[in-house]
Protein backbone atom coordinates (compact mmCIF):
# COMPACT_ATOMS: atom_id res chain seq x y z
CA UNK A 1 0.00 0.00 0.00
CA UNK A 2 1.20 3.51 -0.82
CA UNK A 3 2.34 5.50 2.21
CA UNK A 4 0.55 8.71 1.12
CA UNK A 5 -3.03 9.70 1.91
CA UNK A 6 -3.89 13.37 1.29
CA UNK A 7 -6.91 15.60 0.73
CA UNK A 8 -6.93 18.06 -2.15
CA UNK A 9 -6.60 20.97 0.30
CA UNK A 10 -3.04 19.89 1.06
CA UNK A 11 -1.93 20.55 -2.52
CA UNK A 12 -2.56 24.26 -2.88
CA UNK A 13 0.34 25.48 -4.98
CA UNK A 14 2.33 28.63 -4.45
CA UNK A 15 1.71 31.37 -7.07
CA UNK A 16 4.25 31.34 -9.89
CA UNK A 17 5.06 35.01 -9.41
CA UNK A 18 5.80 34.33 -5.74
CA UNK A 19 8.28 31.58 -6.57
CA UNK A 20 9.99 33.74 -9.19
CA UNK A 21 10.21 36.66 -6.78
CA UNK A 22 11.67 34.38 -4.11
CA UNK A 23 14.29 33.05 -6.54
CA UNK A 24 15.27 36.55 -7.66
CA UNK A 25 15.48 37.77 -4.06
CA UNK A 26 17.72 34.81 -3.26
CA UNK A 27 20.14 35.18 -6.16
CA UNK A 28 20.34 38.97 -6.44
CA UNK A 29 21.29 39.37 -2.78
CA UNK A 30 25.05 39.62 -2.67
CA UNK A 31 25.65 40.13 -6.38
CA UNK A 32 25.11 43.90 -6.48
CA UNK A 33 27.78 46.11 -4.94
CA UNK A 34 30.22 43.27 -4.30
CA UNK A 35 33.81 43.09 -5.49
CA UNK A 36 35.19 39.81 -6.82
CA UNK A 37 36.13 37.99 -3.63
CA UNK A 38 39.23 35.87 -3.20
CA UNK A 39 39.34 32.17 -4.08
CA UNK A 40 36.95 30.71 -6.69
CA UNK A 41 34.87 33.86 -7.17
CA UNK A 42 37.75 36.08 -8.25
CA UNK A 43 39.50 33.29 -10.17
CA UNK A 44 36.37 32.47 -12.18
CA UNK A 45 35.80 36.13 -12.95
CA UNK A 46 39.42 36.42 -14.08
CA UNK A 47 38.92 33.69 -16.69
CA UNK A 48 35.72 35.33 -17.96
CA UNK A 49 37.36 38.76 -18.08
CA UNK A 50 40.39 37.42 -19.95
CA UNK A 51 38.15 35.78 -22.54
CA UNK A 52 35.95 38.85 -22.96
CA UNK A 53 38.99 41.05 -23.60
CA UNK A 54 40.89 38.56 -25.75
CA UNK A 55 40.73 36.79 -29.09
CA UNK A 56 39.67 33.33 -30.25
CA UNK A 57 42.70 31.68 -28.64
CA UNK A 58 41.67 32.99 -25.22
CA UNK A 59 38.24 31.35 -25.64
CA UNK A 60 39.74 27.95 -26.51
CA UNK A 61 42.47 28.00 -23.85
CA UNK A 62 41.05 29.30 -20.52
CA UNK A 63 43.52 31.40 -18.55
CA UNK A 64 43.72 34.27 -16.06
CA UNK A 65 45.65 37.02 -17.86
CA UNK A 66 48.26 34.52 -18.99
CA UNK A 67 48.05 31.87 -16.24
CA UNK A 68 46.68 28.66 -17.86
CA UNK A 69 43.49 27.39 -16.19
CA UNK A 70 42.28 24.42 -18.27
CA UNK A 71 41.37 22.24 -15.30
CA UNK A 72 37.57 22.38 -15.28
CA UNK A 73 36.07 23.29 -18.64
CA UNK A 74 35.15 26.40 -20.61
CA UNK A 75 31.32 26.53 -20.73
CA UNK A 76 30.66 28.61 -17.61
CA UNK A 77 33.41 31.03 -18.58
CA UNK A 78 32.16 31.32 -22.15
CA UNK A 79 28.75 32.38 -20.88
CA UNK A 80 30.26 34.81 -18.39
CA UNK A 81 32.48 36.35 -21.07
CA UNK A 82 29.48 36.83 -23.35
CA UNK A 83 27.65 38.59 -20.50
CA UNK A 84 30.65 40.91 -20.00
CA UNK A 85 30.67 41.78 -23.68
CA UNK A 86 26.92 42.40 -23.71
CA UNK A 87 26.43 44.23 -20.41
CA UNK A 88 29.89 45.32 -19.27
CA UNK A 89 29.51 48.82 -20.70
CA UNK A 90 26.34 49.31 -18.64
CA UNK A 91 26.89 47.34 -15.42
CA UNK A 92 30.66 47.12 -15.17
CA UNK A 93 32.54 43.91 -15.92
CA UNK A 94 32.22 42.37 -12.45
CA UNK A 95 28.45 42.77 -12.22
CA UNK A 96 27.99 41.85 -15.88
CA UNK A 97 29.80 38.54 -15.27
CA UNK A 98 27.34 37.85 -12.46
CA UNK A 99 24.47 37.99 -14.92
CA UNK A 100 25.73 34.56 -15.93
CA UNK A 101 25.48 33.51 -12.27
CA UNK A 102 21.85 34.64 -12.22
CA UNK A 103 21.20 32.63 -15.37
CA UNK A 104 22.87 29.53 -13.91
CA UNK A 105 20.78 29.70 -10.75
CA UNK A 106 17.47 30.27 -12.52
CA UNK A 107 18.26 27.36 -14.84
CA UNK A 108 18.88 25.08 -11.86
CA UNK A 109 15.72 26.24 -10.08
CA UNK A 110 13.68 25.64 -13.24
CA UNK A 111 15.12 22.14 -13.59
CA UNK A 112 14.51 21.19 -9.94
CA UNK A 113 10.89 22.38 -10.12
CA UNK A 114 10.02 20.77 -13.46
CA UNK A 115 11.91 17.56 -12.74
CA UNK A 116 9.96 17.09 -9.52
CA UNK A 117 6.71 17.99 -11.29
CA UNK A 118 7.26 15.31 -13.94
CA UNK A 119 8.01 12.66 -11.34
CA UNK A 120 5.24 13.81 -9.00
CA UNK A 121 2.42 13.48 -11.49
CA UNK A 122 3.27 9.86 -12.33
CA UNK A 123 0.64 7.33 -11.31
CA UNK A 124 2.87 5.45 -8.85
CA UNK A 125 3.61 8.68 -6.98
CA UNK A 126 -0.06 9.60 -6.44
CA UNK A 127 -1.64 9.36 -2.97
CA UNK A 128 -4.26 6.74 -2.15
CA UNK A 129 -7.78 7.49 -3.30
CA UNK A 130 -10.02 8.54 -0.43
CA UNK A 131 -13.20 6.60 0.31
CA UNK A 132 -15.50 9.52 -0.50
CA UNK A 133 -13.27 11.27 -3.03
CA UNK A 134 -11.50 14.58 -2.53
CA UNK A 135 -7.98 13.38 -3.29
CA UNK A 136 -5.79 15.79 -5.30
CA UNK A 137 -5.49 15.70 -9.07
CA UNK A 138 -2.14 14.41 -10.40
CA UNK A 139 -1.15 17.80 -11.82
CA UNK A 140 -2.00 19.61 -8.56
CA UNK A 141 -0.10 17.04 -6.55
CA UNK A 142 2.92 17.32 -8.86
CA UNK A 143 2.92 21.13 -8.67
CA UNK A 144 2.80 21.11 -4.88
CA UNK A 145 5.66 18.64 -4.66
CA UNK A 146 7.63 20.78 -7.12
CA UNK A 147 7.05 23.83 -4.91
CA UNK A 148 8.35 21.88 -1.94
CA UNK A 149 11.44 20.69 -3.85
CA UNK A 150 12.30 24.23 -4.91
CA UNK A 151 11.90 25.54 -1.36
CA UNK A 152 14.16 22.77 -0.07
CA UNK A 153 16.70 23.56 -2.79
CA UNK A 154 16.71 27.24 -1.83
CA UNK A 155 17.09 26.33 1.82
CA UNK A 156 20.21 24.15 1.36
CA UNK A 157 23.03 25.80 3.27
CA UNK A 158 25.72 24.52 0.92
CA UNK A 159 24.14 26.24 -2.07
CA UNK A 160 24.35 29.76 -0.67
CA UNK A 161 27.95 30.75 -1.32
CA UNK A 162 28.56 28.60 -4.40
CA UNK A 163 25.41 29.72 -6.23
CA UNK A 164 26.55 33.35 -5.88
CA UNK A 165 30.11 32.84 -7.15
CA UNK A 166 31.36 33.38 -10.69
CA UNK A 167 32.71 29.86 -11.03
CA UNK A 168 32.09 26.59 -12.82
CA UNK A 169 30.61 25.20 -9.58
CA UNK A 170 27.60 27.49 -9.96
CA UNK A 171 26.84 26.09 -13.40
CA UNK A 172 27.67 22.49 -12.56
CA UNK A 173 25.03 22.19 -9.84
CA UNK A 174 22.43 23.62 -12.23
CA UNK A 175 23.48 21.26 -15.03
CA UNK A 176 23.12 18.28 -12.68
CA UNK A 177 19.57 19.50 -11.93
CA UNK A 178 18.94 19.83 -15.68
CA UNK A 179 20.28 16.30 -16.23
CA UNK A 180 17.82 15.02 -13.63
CA UNK A 181 14.98 16.84 -15.40
CA UNK A 182 16.05 15.41 -18.78
CA UNK A 183 16.25 11.93 -17.24
CA UNK A 184 12.72 12.28 -15.85
CA UNK A 185 11.50 13.18 -19.34
CA UNK A 186 13.41 10.26 -20.83
CA UNK A 187 11.88 7.71 -18.44
CA UNK A 188 8.45 9.22 -19.11
CA UNK A 189 8.35 8.23 -22.78
CA UNK A 190 11.82 7.11 -23.98
CA UNK A 191 11.36 9.01 -27.24
CA UNK A 192 14.24 9.91 -29.52
CA UNK A 193 13.80 13.60 -28.68
CA UNK A 194 14.11 13.12 -24.93
CA UNK A 195 17.05 10.73 -25.40
CA UNK A 196 18.87 13.32 -27.51
CA UNK A 197 18.05 16.00 -24.95
CA UNK A 198 19.56 13.87 -22.19
CA UNK A 199 22.72 13.30 -24.22
CA UNK A 200 23.06 17.01 -24.99
CA UNK A 201 22.70 17.97 -21.32
CA UNK A 202 25.33 15.42 -20.28
CA UNK A 203 27.66 16.78 -22.96
CA UNK A 204 27.20 20.34 -21.68
CA UNK A 205 27.85 19.07 -18.16
CA UNK A 206 31.16 17.64 -19.38
CA UNK A 207 32.06 21.07 -20.82
CA UNK A 208 31.20 22.67 -17.48
CA UNK A 209 33.39 20.79 -15.03
CA UNK A 210 34.80 17.64 -16.56
CA UNK A 211 33.50 14.35 -17.88
CA UNK A 212 33.65 12.33 -14.62
CA UNK A 213 30.27 13.44 -13.24
CA UNK A 214 28.27 13.04 -16.50
CA UNK A 215 29.84 9.63 -17.11
CA UNK A 216 28.83 8.48 -13.61
CA UNK A 217 25.29 9.78 -14.09
CA UNK A 218 24.99 8.09 -17.49
CA UNK A 219 26.15 4.76 -16.02
CA UNK A 220 23.63 5.12 -13.18
CA UNK A 221 20.77 5.85 -15.58
CA UNK A 222 21.76 2.97 -17.85
CA UNK A 223 21.73 0.60 -14.86
CA UNK A 224 18.34 1.93 -13.75
CA UNK A 225 16.90 1.54 -17.26
CA UNK A 226 18.23 -2.01 -17.45
CA UNK A 227 16.74 -2.86 -14.04
CA UNK A 228 13.31 -1.47 -14.94
CA UNK A 229 12.94 -2.90 -18.47
CA UNK A 230 15.17 -6.01 -18.25
CA UNK A 231 16.48 -4.96 -21.65
CA UNK A 232 19.72 -3.43 -22.87
CA UNK A 233 19.27 0.39 -22.86
CA UNK A 234 19.83 0.73 -26.61
CA UNK A 235 18.58 4.32 -26.83
CA UNK A 236 21.00 5.44 -24.14
CA UNK A 237 23.80 3.58 -25.90
CA UNK A 238 22.91 4.54 -29.45
CA UNK A 239 21.61 8.09 -29.05
CA UNK A 240 22.41 9.80 -25.75
CA UNK A 241 26.00 8.57 -25.42
CA UNK A 242 27.12 9.63 -28.95
CA UNK A 243 25.47 13.04 -28.53
CA UNK A 244 27.11 13.48 -25.14
CA UNK A 245 30.50 12.57 -26.60
CA UNK A 246 30.02 14.91 -29.55
CA UNK A 247 28.91 17.89 -27.45
CA UNK A 248 31.34 17.25 -24.61
CA UNK A 249 34.24 16.60 -26.96
CA UNK A 250 33.64 19.58 -29.26
CA UNK A 251 35.97 21.83 -27.26
CA UNK A 252 38.69 19.17 -27.16
CA UNK A 253 38.46 18.63 -30.92
CA UNK A 254 38.64 22.36 -31.65
CA UNK A 255 41.52 22.94 -29.23
CA UNK A 256 43.55 20.01 -30.57
CA UNK A 257 42.99 21.11 -34.15
CA UNK A 258 43.59 24.86 -33.77
CA UNK A 259 46.30 24.68 -31.06
CA UNK A 260 45.66 28.03 -29.32
CA UNK A 261 48.91 29.73 -28.27
CA UNK A 262 50.71 26.88 -30.07
CA UNK A 263 49.57 24.44 -27.42
CA UNK A 264 46.46 22.52 -26.38
CA UNK A 265 44.89 22.62 -22.89
CA UNK A 266 43.29 19.21 -23.30
CA UNK A 267 46.14 17.18 -21.81
CA UNK A 268 45.96 19.13 -18.56
CA UNK A 269 42.14 18.95 -18.64
CA UNK A 270 42.25 15.16 -18.98
CA UNK A 271 44.78 14.89 -16.15
CA UNK A 272 42.52 17.00 -13.91
CA UNK A 273 39.58 14.69 -14.66
CA UNK A 274 41.55 11.51 -14.01
CA UNK A 275 42.74 12.96 -10.72
CA UNK A 276 39.13 12.67 -9.49
CA UNK A 277 39.22 8.88 -9.76
CA UNK A 278 41.07 7.28 -6.87
CA UNK A 279 40.48 4.58 -4.33
CA UNK A 280 37.93 5.44 -1.61
CA UNK A 281 39.55 7.11 1.38
CA UNK A 282 38.64 7.16 5.04
CA UNK A 283 39.29 10.92 5.12
CA UNK A 284 36.79 11.41 2.30
CA UNK A 285 34.14 9.48 4.23
CA UNK A 286 34.77 11.51 7.38
CA UNK A 287 34.55 14.75 5.39
CA UNK A 288 31.32 13.61 3.74
CA UNK A 289 29.70 12.72 7.05
CA UNK A 290 30.88 15.73 9.04
CA UNK A 291 30.33 18.39 6.38
CA UNK A 292 27.50 16.84 4.40
CA UNK A 293 25.16 17.08 7.40
CA UNK A 294 25.15 20.87 7.41
CA UNK A 295 25.97 21.32 3.71
CA UNK A 296 22.79 19.55 2.55
CA UNK A 297 20.49 20.68 5.38
CA UNK A 298 17.45 20.57 5.31
CA UNK A 299 17.32 18.23 2.29
CA UNK A 300 18.94 15.10 3.71
CA UNK A 301 16.49 14.33 6.57
CA UNK A 302 13.50 14.53 4.25
CA UNK A 303 15.34 12.55 1.55
CA UNK A 304 16.26 9.79 3.99
CA UNK A 305 12.68 9.66 5.21
CA UNK A 306 11.39 9.46 1.61
CA UNK A 307 13.51 6.38 0.92
CA UNK A 308 12.32 4.76 4.14
CA UNK A 309 8.65 5.62 3.61
CA UNK A 310 8.57 4.24 0.05
CA UNK A 311 10.72 1.20 0.80
CA UNK A 312 7.85 -1.28 0.24
CA UNK A 313 6.92 0.04 -3.21
CA UNK A 314 9.64 -1.70 -5.27
CA UNK A 315 11.49 1.58 -5.81
CA UNK A 316 9.13 3.62 -8.00
CA UNK A 317 10.78 6.00 -10.44
CA UNK A 318 10.21 9.13 -8.36
CA UNK A 319 12.38 7.54 -5.65
CA UNK A 320 14.73 5.44 -7.77
CA UNK A 321 15.85 8.15 -10.20
CA UNK A 322 17.01 10.83 -7.72
CA UNK A 323 18.36 8.06 -5.48
CA UNK A 324 20.55 6.75 -8.33
CA UNK A 325 21.86 10.28 -8.85
CA UNK A 326 22.64 10.53 -5.13
CA UNK A 327 24.41 7.16 -5.06
CA UNK A 328 26.61 7.90 -8.07
CA UNK A 329 27.52 11.40 -6.88
CA UNK A 330 28.24 10.17 -3.33
CA UNK A 331 30.55 7.53 -4.79
CA UNK A 332 32.44 10.21 -6.70
CA UNK A 333 32.73 12.30 -3.53
CA UNK A 334 34.37 9.32 -1.81
CA UNK A 335 36.79 8.86 -4.71
CA UNK A 336 37.81 12.52 -4.79
CA UNK A 337 41.41 12.81 -3.51
CA UNK A 338 40.93 16.14 -1.70
CA UNK A 339 38.28 17.25 0.78
CA UNK A 340 36.36 19.92 -1.09
CA UNK A 341 32.85 21.35 -0.98
CA UNK A 342 32.79 21.19 -4.77
CA UNK A 343 32.49 17.41 -4.50
CA UNK A 344 29.34 17.74 -2.37
CA UNK A 345 27.63 20.45 -4.40
CA UNK A 346 26.20 18.23 -7.22
CA UNK A 347 24.33 16.22 -4.57
CA UNK A 348 21.96 19.07 -3.73
CA UNK A 349 19.51 18.90 -6.71
CA UNK A 350 18.76 15.14 -6.47
CA UNK A 351 18.56 15.40 -2.68
CA UNK A 352 16.03 18.25 -2.97
CA UNK A 353 13.91 16.28 -5.46
CA UNK A 354 14.05 13.14 -3.34
CA UNK A 355 13.26 15.15 -0.20
CA UNK A 356 10.07 16.51 -1.76
CA UNK A 357 8.61 12.99 -1.83
CA UNK A 358 9.25 12.66 1.88
CA UNK A 359 7.01 15.63 2.68
CA UNK A 360 3.61 13.87 2.17
CA UNK A 361 4.58 10.98 4.45
CA UNK A 362 6.00 12.87 7.42
CA UNK A 363 4.05 12.96 10.65
CA UNK A 364 2.80 16.28 11.97
CA UNK A 365 5.04 15.98 15.04
CA UNK A 366 8.17 15.59 12.91
CA UNK A 367 7.18 18.56 10.74
CA UNK A 368 6.58 20.71 13.80
CA UNK A 369 9.95 19.69 15.25
CA UNK A 370 11.75 20.74 12.06
CA UNK A 371 9.79 23.99 12.02
CA UNK A 372 10.68 24.88 15.59
CA UNK A 373 14.30 23.99 15.01
CA UNK A 374 14.35 26.29 11.96
CA UNK A 375 12.63 29.11 13.82
CA UNK A 376 14.96 28.96 16.81
CA UNK A 377 18.25 28.52 14.92
CA UNK A 378 17.62 30.90 12.03
CA UNK A 379 15.97 33.58 14.16
CA UNK A 380 18.94 33.41 16.51
CA UNK A 381 21.34 33.75 13.55
CA UNK A 382 19.39 36.73 12.22
CA UNK A 383 19.42 38.29 15.67
CA UNK A 384 23.19 37.94 15.95
CA UNK A 385 23.61 39.48 12.49
CA UNK A 386 21.54 42.49 13.58
CA UNK A 387 23.31 42.72 16.93
CA UNK A 388 26.73 42.58 15.29
CA UNK A 389 25.76 45.32 12.86
CA UNK A 390 24.48 47.52 15.70
CA UNK A 391 27.73 46.94 17.59
CA UNK A 392 29.73 47.79 14.47
CA UNK A 393 27.79 51.03 13.97
CA UNK A 394 27.42 52.23 17.59
CA UNK A 395 30.11 50.44 19.59
CA UNK A 396 27.54 48.65 21.76
CA UNK A 397 27.78 45.91 22.96
CA UNK A 398 31.40 46.85 23.47
CA UNK A 399 32.88 43.34 23.44
CA UNK A 400 31.07 42.37 20.26
CA UNK A 401 32.21 45.59 18.56
CA UNK A 402 35.77 44.93 19.70
CA UNK A 403 35.72 41.43 18.22
CA UNK A 404 34.28 42.66 14.91
CA UNK A 405 36.97 45.33 14.50
CA UNK A 406 39.66 42.90 15.65
CA UNK A 407 38.78 40.67 12.70
CA UNK A 408 38.90 43.65 10.33
CA UNK A 409 41.50 46.11 11.62
CA UNK A 410 41.16 49.54 10.10
CA UNK A 411 37.61 49.01 8.88
CA UNK A 412 35.39 52.10 8.96
CA UNK A 413 31.67 51.36 9.20
CA UNK A 414 29.44 52.65 6.44
CA UNK A 415 25.77 53.54 6.86
CA UNK A 416 23.34 53.18 3.97
CA UNK A 417 19.68 53.98 4.44
CA UNK A 418 18.47 51.92 1.41
CA UNK A 419 20.24 48.75 2.60
CA UNK A 420 18.92 49.30 6.13
CA UNK A 421 15.37 49.58 4.82
CA UNK A 422 15.79 46.37 2.81
CA UNK A 423 17.06 44.55 5.90
CA UNK A 424 14.18 45.88 8.03
CA UNK A 425 11.59 44.84 5.45
CA UNK A 426 13.12 41.36 5.14
CA UNK A 427 13.07 40.93 8.92
CA UNK A 428 9.44 42.07 9.09
CA UNK A 429 8.55 39.57 6.35
CA UNK A 430 10.20 36.80 8.37
CA UNK A 431 8.18 37.70 11.46
CA UNK A 432 4.96 37.65 9.42
CA UNK A 433 5.91 34.29 7.89
CA UNK A 434 6.54 32.74 11.29
CA UNK A 435 3.26 34.16 12.61
CA UNK A 436 1.37 32.78 9.60
CA UNK A 437 2.92 29.33 10.02
CA UNK A 438 2.31 29.11 13.77
CA UNK A 439 -1.12 30.74 13.99
CA UNK A 440 -2.83 29.20 10.97
CA UNK A 441 -1.11 25.81 10.89
CA UNK A 442 -1.73 25.30 7.17
CA UNK A 443 -2.11 21.80 5.79
CA UNK A 444 -0.26 22.36 2.49
CA UNK A 445 2.69 20.05 1.87
CA UNK A 446 5.31 22.78 1.53
CA UNK A 447 4.55 24.12 5.04
CA UNK A 448 7.27 21.82 6.39
CA UNK A 449 10.07 23.64 4.56
CA UNK A 450 8.85 27.20 4.12
CA UNK A 451 10.41 28.33 7.40
CA UNK A 452 13.76 26.67 6.65
CA UNK A 453 13.97 28.30 3.24
CA UNK A 454 12.67 31.66 4.42
CA UNK A 455 15.09 31.78 7.35
CA UNK A 456 18.11 30.95 5.21
CA UNK A 457 17.17 33.62 2.68
CA UNK A 458 16.66 36.14 5.50
CA UNK A 459 20.10 35.50 7.01
CA UNK A 460 21.79 35.69 3.61
CA UNK A 461 19.96 38.90 2.74
CA UNK A 462 20.96 40.48 6.06
CA UNK A 463 24.59 39.52 5.52
CA UNK A 464 24.60 40.85 1.97
CA UNK A 465 23.07 44.20 2.97
CA UNK A 466 24.20 45.09 6.49
CA UNK A 467 27.57 43.37 6.29
CA UNK A 468 28.47 43.72 2.60
CA UNK A 469 30.97 46.60 3.11
CA UNK A 470 32.67 44.52 5.81
CA UNK A 471 32.75 41.51 3.46
CA UNK A 472 34.33 43.57 0.68
CA UNK A 473 36.90 44.87 3.12
CA UNK A 474 37.77 41.37 4.31
CA UNK A 475 37.76 39.47 1.02
CA UNK A 476 38.56 41.92 -1.78
CA UNK A 477 41.97 42.84 -3.21
CA UNK A 478 40.69 46.08 -4.76
CA UNK A 479 42.47 48.51 -2.44
CA UNK A 480 45.88 46.84 -2.43
CA UNK A 481 45.76 46.32 -6.21
CA UNK A 482 45.11 50.01 -6.80
CA UNK A 483 47.94 50.89 -4.42
CA UNK A 484 50.32 48.79 -6.49
CA UNK A 485 49.07 50.35 -9.73
CA UNK A 486 50.18 53.77 -8.49
CA UNK A 487 53.78 52.51 -8.32
CA UNK A 488 53.74 50.74 -11.67
CA UNK A 489 54.56 52.55 -14.93
CA UNK A 490 51.99 51.84 -17.65
CA UNK A 491 52.41 48.92 -20.06
CA UNK A 492 55.14 47.21 -18.10
CA UNK A 493 55.18 43.43 -18.06
CA UNK A 494 54.81 41.73 -14.65
CA UNK A 495 55.90 38.21 -13.77
CA UNK A 496 54.26 36.77 -10.68
CA UNK A 497 53.78 33.72 -8.47
CA UNK A 498 50.59 34.86 -6.74
CA UNK A 499 47.46 32.67 -6.63
CA UNK A 500 44.91 32.63 -9.48
CA UNK A 501 42.38 34.66 -7.45
CA UNK A 502 45.02 37.24 -6.54
CA UNK A 503 46.22 37.42 -10.13
CA UNK A 504 42.68 38.03 -11.40
CA UNK A 505 42.02 40.73 -8.81
CA UNK A 506 45.32 42.57 -9.38
CA UNK A 507 44.86 42.43 -13.15
CA UNK A 508 41.28 43.74 -13.00
CA UNK A 509 41.69 46.46 -10.40
CA UNK A 510 45.15 47.67 -11.41
CA UNK A 511 45.04 46.80 -15.14
CA UNK A 512 48.54 45.38 -14.70
CA UNK A 513 49.83 43.52 -17.81
CA UNK A 514 50.85 40.12 -16.43
CA UNK A 515 53.13 37.87 -18.43
CA UNK A 516 51.60 34.79 -20.01
CA UNK A 517 54.38 32.64 -18.58
CA UNK A 518 56.24 33.49 -15.40
CA UNK A 519 59.53 32.61 -17.08
CA UNK A 520 59.21 35.44 -19.63
CA UNK A 521 61.68 38.32 -19.13
CA UNK A 522 59.71 41.09 -17.46
CA UNK A 523 60.81 44.35 -15.91
CA UNK A 524 58.68 43.78 -12.80
CA UNK A 525 58.12 40.85 -10.45
CA UNK A 526 55.20 40.56 -7.98
CA UNK A 527 55.68 38.10 -5.12
CA UNK A 528 53.47 37.04 -2.22
CA UNK A 529 54.82 36.05 1.19
CA UNK A 530 54.46 36.52 4.91
CA UNK A 531 58.03 37.76 5.41
CA UNK A 532 60.52 39.74 3.39
CA UNK A 533 63.09 36.98 3.87
CA UNK A 534 60.96 34.51 1.89
CA UNK A 535 60.58 36.98 -0.95
CA UNK A 536 64.30 37.79 -0.97
CA UNK A 537 65.14 34.09 -1.26
CA UNK A 538 62.92 33.78 -4.33
CA UNK A 539 64.51 36.88 -5.84
CA UNK A 540 68.04 35.55 -5.32
CA UNK A 541 67.15 32.19 -6.86
CA UNK A 542 65.98 33.92 -10.05
CA UNK A 543 69.55 34.87 -10.94
CA UNK A 544 68.49 38.45 -11.77
CA UNK A 545 69.09 41.62 -9.78
CA UNK A 546 65.85 43.16 -8.49
CA UNK A 547 65.04 46.19 -6.37
CA UNK A 548 61.99 46.42 -4.11
CA UNK A 549 59.79 49.33 -5.26
CA UNK A 550 56.52 48.64 -3.41
CA UNK A 551 55.23 46.59 -0.52
CA UNK A 552 51.61 46.33 0.58
CA UNK A 553 48.86 44.16 2.03
CA UNK A 554 45.13 44.06 2.50
CA UNK A 555 44.19 46.06 5.58
CA UNK A 556 42.19 43.10 6.87
CA UNK A 557 45.17 40.70 6.69
CA UNK A 558 48.59 41.94 7.77
CA UNK A 559 50.17 38.51 7.32
CA UNK A 560 49.37 38.29 3.60
CA UNK A 561 51.84 40.69 1.97
CA UNK A 562 52.78 41.55 -1.60
CA UNK A 563 56.10 42.91 -2.87
CA UNK A 564 56.79 44.45 -6.25
CA UNK A 565 60.35 44.32 -7.57
CA UNK A 566 61.91 46.07 -10.58
CA UNK A 567 64.70 44.62 -12.65
CA UNK A 568 67.84 46.75 -12.43
CA UNK A 569 70.29 44.90 -14.70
Amino acid sequence: MKPVRLPASATNALPRWGLLLLCLLYILSGLIGRDPWKNDDAAGFGIMWSMANGGWQDWLSPHIVGLPMPQEGPLAYWIGAVCIQLFGWLLGDALAARMATVLFFLLGSFAVWHGTYLLGRRSEAQPLRLAFGGQPEPTDYGRTLADGALLIYLGCLGLLVHSHSTSANALQVSMVALALYAAARYFDNRSSRTTLLLGGVLGLLALTRGWVVPLALWLGMAALDLARTRKLPLRLLGLSLPVALLVGGSWAIAAEWLQPFNDSPIEDWMAWNLDHLNLPRWDALKYLLSNGIWFSWPAWPYAAWAVYAWRKQAMPLHIALPLVFCIMLTTLALLYPRSNEGALLPLLPPLAVLAAFGLPTMKRGAINAVDWFSVMILTTCAGFIWLGWIAKQTGWPAQLAKNAFKLAPGFKPEFSLPTLLIAVLATAAWILLVHWRISRRPSVLWRAVVLSSGGVILCWLLLMTLWLPWGNYMRSYATVAREMAAELPPRNCIASTITPAQRASFAYFSLAPFARLDSMPCDYLLLPGTSRGQAEQQVRRSGVTWRLVWEGHRAADRNERFRLYRRID
